[in-house]
Order: C-alpha cells, then sequence, then structure tokens
C-alpha cells in the first residue's frame, strides 16, 4: 500500500477530445471529464485542426472545473499537474500545455509532460489491478499504430509501427469512400456486422525486413480500387461485405503481427490499447489467439480506449514517482516519438 496518496491533474488535448481528470496513486480515477467535438468535425468530415484548436480554448476552463468537482478536490489538494505534450496537433496541444503550465506555476505545483501514447498504454492500469510491467502492447488508434515492448514503467522499446496510414485513419478513408461518414471506426464497425468477412479478399501486406511494421495504405487502396471498378462497370457494389471484408484484413495484420512478437519474445502477457482498441471484433480476435497460447489479455473499457485524461494521470504517476519534472519551457511536440525526452 502507498504511503501517500498521489493526488494528480491531468488534462489532455492532443487532437478532438478536451479532457481534463483527476487521479490518485496512477490507477484510481476520481473523475474523468471528456468534452468531444466529433459532432462538430462530422461536418467536415474530418478534424479540422484549426476548429479544433478554438474549441479546447473554449472548453479547457470548464473541464478542468468539473473534473475538480466531480473529485471533490481542489488545486491545493494536487500533488502535480499532468499533461500531454506530444504528439498530435501542435494548436491543440498547445492549449493544453499552457493551461497546465499556468496551473503549476501559479500554485507551485510539479508539472509532468506525458508522451500521448504512454498514455494509452497506462489506460491498462486503471481497470487491471494487477497489470504490472513487463507486457507487450499494441496501440491502435487514428493516428497511431505501434506494436511495443514495455520493459518496465515509462520504458518502452518499439518493436513495430506503421509504414503509412495508422489503422484508424484506414478505417476513416474507407468508411469515407462507402459513404458512412466519420467517425469512420465504430461506423465501420457496426456496418461489417451485417456484412460477410469473407467475400472480398483484400491483401495484408507483409514488409520482409520489418516483421512487425504495420502498413495499411495498399489495403486502403484495394478498397478505392474496388469501388472504382464496381462503378466503371455500371456494378452495384454491397457496402457491408465491403466494410467486413476490410475490417478483417485490418484485424488479421494486427493479431498476426501480435502473436508472432509474443512468440519471439516469450511474453506472457498481452495488452492492446487506443481508439480501435474499443472495436469489439479486434478485441474479440485478440482475445482468442491469446486464449489459444496461453497468455494473458488486458484491454481498457471503450471510454478509456479513446482519447481521455484519466490514461494520462497513470502514466504521470509513474513519471511522478521517478523523480520526472518539466520546466517552464516544456512546449507542444507534434511529432514526438515515445521514449523521446
Amino acid at each position: 500500500m502507498e504511503e501517500k496518496e498521489i493526488r494528480i491533474l491531468a488534462i489532455e488535448s492532443s487532437c478532438d477530445e478536451t479532457a481534463a481528470a483527476v487521479v490518485c496513486n496512477g490507477r484510481d480515477v476520481r473523475s474523468n471529464i471528456i468534452s468531444t467535438q466529433i459532432p462538430l468535425h462530422t461536418l467536415y468530415g474530418g478534424v479540422v485542426p484549426e476548429i479544433a484548436s478554438r474549441k479546447h480554448m473554449e472548453r479547457i476552463n470548464q473541464v478542468i472545473t468539473a473534473a475538480l468537482a466531480e473529485a471533490d478536490t481542489t488545486l491545493d489538494d494536487l500533488d502535480a499537474v499532468a499533461v500531454t505534450y506530444g504528439p498530435g496537433l501542435v494548436g491543440a496541444l498547445l492549449v493544453g500545455v499552457a493551461e497546465a503550465k499556468a496551473i503549476a506555476f501559479a500554485r507551485k505545483l510539479p508539472l509532468i509532460g506525458v508522451h500521448h501514447i504512454e498514455g494509452h498504454i497506462s489506460a491498462n492500469y486503471i481497470e487491471n489491478k494487477d497489470l504490472k510491467p513487463p507486457f507487450l502492447c499494441l496501440v491502435v488508434s487514428g493516428g497511431h499504430t505501434h506494436l511495443v515492448n514495455v520493459e518496465d514503467y515509462g520504458v518502452y522499446r518499439i518493436l513495430g509501427r506503421t509504414r503509412d496510414d495508422a489503422a484508424g485513419e484506414a478505417f476513416d478513408k474507407v468508411a469515407r469512400a462507402i459513404g458512412l461518414g466519420y467517425p469512420g471506426g465504430p461506423k465501420i464497425e457496426q456496418k461489417a456486422k451485417e456484412g460477410n468477412p469473407d467475400a472480398i479478399p483484400f491483401p495484408i501486406a507483409k514488409i520482409e525486413d520489418a516483421p512487425y511494421d504495420f502498413s495499411f495504405s495498399g489495403l486502403k487502396s484495394a478498397v478505392l480500387n474496388y469501388i472504382n471498378g464496381k462503378k466503371m462497370k455500371g456494378e452495384s457494389y454491397n457496402e457491408a461485405d465491403i466494410a467486413a471484408s476490410f475490417q478483417k484484413a485490418v484485424i488479421g495484420a494486427l493479431v498476426d503481427h501480435a502473436m508472432r512478437a509474443v512468440e519471439e519474445f516469450g511474453a506472457d502477457t498481452f495488452a492492446i490499447a487506443g481508439g480501435v482498441a474499443s472495436n469489439g471484433t479486434l478485441r474479440q480476435a485478440m482475445e482468442e489467439a491469446c486464449r489459444k497460447k496461453g497468455i494473458k489479455f488486458y484491454h481498457p473499457s471503450p471510454v478509456l480506449c479513446t482519447d481521455n485524461a484519466a490514461m494520462i494521470g497513470a502514466a504521470a504517476y509513474y513519471e511522478f514517482l521517478a523523480g520526472r519534472r518539466d520546466g517552464w519551457d516544456l512546449n507542444a511536440v507534434p511529432n514526438l516519438k515515445l521514449g523521446e525526452r
């Protein structure tokens, strides 16, 4: 049992969710407030960076006030302030970083910058109290597809990453192509339930010199070519079959790479994280693959898969224990690499 309760206010504003949370000792979430901009960006078919930044500015004080109130906490009760400082949209990140620095400076609190992907990985700690490193983790979201060896808290080795489109990005583009709109992930998953996943044999890319790297651009192009080919011939096509077949191909690549890593590294624990990890078909496929290999499988609940501040608070706690502090020169780093300081 921890000797002292470490209470952290966490802020997340890397894309189109303005979020704040109060997290105690890394795993006890006292509040997790999320203000989403999805309905607004749906009008444009995707996230518009300038609009996202403006909305963050409008809402950030509101979500922080709500997070403190729900946690029955004041700024005087805090031990640190944590914030996502990269990767993400630079304007959006700057809003959160500036707010966190202002609070930390005014209250003389430690400031901890958190890597967004580290936050996603750490979301698994919140509901799975027994989970501890080392373990392998697949991070799949709109902007990232990473296969990571979590060697210890805050210590990561990237085994593979996407060479082009992230998995979530491919979902968005295919959803747009078949007229489902934004956001693509949930809409593809829903539509796929009506279709036959074996109807269309879409390709799964394999990269010979990097067996753990991913590539979804070719798969996306194959879907677009299939649709265009049908249109040129004046033939109809089944949107549900396309969605189901595309989803099967993406999940097939994710599971294949993950289980190959499990075998090579002799892992006994595997986790998934990120927005696409809320996909029920992916979770089911990964759980089945882990069961066959006799290893433990973890995943966050859907609300902790999408961008949120609780995961940033979870990651920050272990950075706090390690003595990590940031100065007032902390800045937004839109292309920040995992493990970079």
